[in-house]
């Protein structure tokens, strides 16, 4: 689990959210209560049940990306699911369960990668060692004959072959593979051709007729024990050295891990650890005025996720797993319904909330400028590809900030994401000429901003452009 204190999380979060501090700061203690969580003694640890969160605010304005963030900074289990893909028992489609077998193949891939991690100086050295043997087969040995002196057979002697007089002087043959060993590792003979021996991968296209309406694990199992009922097949690939050694480190970590090993600890850390971002929960709320049409089975879904919210056992193919300390962090816009829509079981599992403000145009212009990874640093480092040097002024990021606002406000509001559909506009005729354009500097301005937008967000018909 990771040890980053709250306000780490919240600096590592500023560096790609702009604004929304409360959010911040509730899912970083929610994430920092799971590490204190593990430090206290076993008989209090259990009693200690995770603070669900919920975050409620307009499409946009950092809910995902807050939780897509997340999921780098913690060390441990994290899956994100959108809550409008399940269905009621009975109907098609996935089951709520599905999002914990889901989160328990996280899990398992978490630890093989940990454990791969360890194990890959091991695995190098095993996988060079193979390579050395396909590039020079190590000869037979020769069985030692015993040499007892007989006058009857002119072939018999009274000594034995003749030795070396230098002591643990290596032979011909360890020395040839010594050379070897070292061009290997220089890199001398990565061009090489040799053919390697490597187990098929080939899946069953039969066993491909198992898929949705709750049908995945068995079909995972059915594939699994077919596949270790028939022989293992192998096939010869002609690949150069290098690719060689990367097949064969591959092939060694697959051997070298041990999955009654991985299992044990993969289902302890998602039990104590795991973190489950439920989005869209809004879409599953029922309206005022009862249910009906499709709606139908909205409060199903709820009543389905409420027992693993809750805390139950959910079997899975590796075994039975309880989600009685698994963190919950749901999310929703509620533009349509609200937070009393859901059945109040439900609420009363997400005792945090925190509603997330719309955007202005001053956090437009923040999102612009501060981000790491920002929309302008993107698109300039797109155009350096063809040659072309872009630069967009501050007074030029202020004027396409104070759009993105006013188009929000005149129409539906669509949060940061307008920024992409306006960014692309502006930048619609520089990109398509941008490889004849190879060499040039180009400056946007205020001015160009305004010539390019402004036009457009005055019709009335604004999907036609911007949506």
């Amino acid at each position: 689990m990771s040890a980053l204190t709250p306000r780490e999380i919240v600096e590592e979060l500023d560096k790609h959210i702009i604004g929304q501090s409360e959010a911040k700061r509730k899912v970083a203690i929610a994430l920092r209560n799971r590490w204190r969580r593990q430090q206290l003694p076993d008989d209090l640890r259990d009693e200690v049940a995770p603070k669900n969160i919920i975050m409620i605010g307009p499409t946009g304005v950092g809910k995902t990306e807050i939780a897509r963030r997340l999921s780098k900074l913690a060390d441990a289990p994290f899956i994100k699911v959108e809550a409008s893909k399940f269905t009621e028992v009975g109907y098609v489609g996935r089951d709520c369960e599905s999002m914990i077998r889901d989160l328990c193949e996280v899990s398992i891939n978490l630890i093989r990668d940990e454990m791969q991690e360890s194990m890959k100086s091991q695995a190098a050295a095993n996988a060079e060692k193979r390579l050395l043997d396909i590039l020079l087969p190590p000869q037979p040995k020769k069985a030692t004959a015993e040499y007892v002196f007989n006058p009857n057979d002119p072939r018999s002697g009274d000594e034995g072959p003749a030795k070396n007089l230098i002591e643990n002087e290596p032979d011909a043959e360890t020395r040839t593979r010594d050379i070897l060993l070292r061009k290997l590792r220089a890199g001398d003979m990565d061009d090489r051709e040799v053919e390697v021996t490597v187990k098929d991968s080939g899946t069953n296209p039969m066993m491909q007729v198992f898929s949705n309406s709750g049908m995945e694990e068995m079909g995972i199992n059915l594939q699994e024990m077919m596949g270790k009922m028939a022989p293992q097949k192998t096939k010869r690939r002609k690949v150069t050295v290098a690719e060689a050694r990367k097949i064969l480190e591959q092939e060694e970590l697959a051997d070298l891990i041990d999955m009654d090993a991985v299992v044990p600890q993969a289902i302890e850390r998602l039990e104590n650890s795991g973190i489950v971002f439920l989005d869209e929960i809004d879409k599953i709320a029922g309206r005022s005025g009862g249910n009906q049409g499709p709606d139908i089975s909205r409060e199903g879904v709820q009543r389905d996720i409420l027992p693993i919210v809750e805390g139950s056992t959910v079997m899975t193919k590796y075994g039975p797993v309880k989600t009685d300390h698994i963190l919950f962090i749901a999310a929703g816009a509620f533009h349509i319904s609200k937070v009393s829509d859901l059945i109040p079981e439900l609420q009363g599992r997400f005792p945090i909330r925190v509603e997330l403000h719309a955007l202005l145009s001053e956090d437009f212009g923040r999102i612009l400028r501060e981000p790491k990874n920002s929309l302008i640093k993107q698109y300039t480092a797109l155009l350096e590809t063809e040659g072309v040097s872009l630069t967009i002024v501050d007074e030029a990021i202020d004027t396409l900030a104070e759009l993105c606002e006013q188009v929000n406000a005149e129409s539906e509001n669509i949060g940061a994401r307008r920024l992409h559909t306006i960014m692309e506009y502006l930048l619609e005729s520089i990109s398509f000429e941008a490889p004849e354009r190879s060499g040039d500097s180009i400056t946007i301005t205020p001015e160009d901003v305004r010539e390019r937008l402004t036009g457009i967000i005055e019709d009335q018909d604004l999907t036609k452009y911007v949506l």
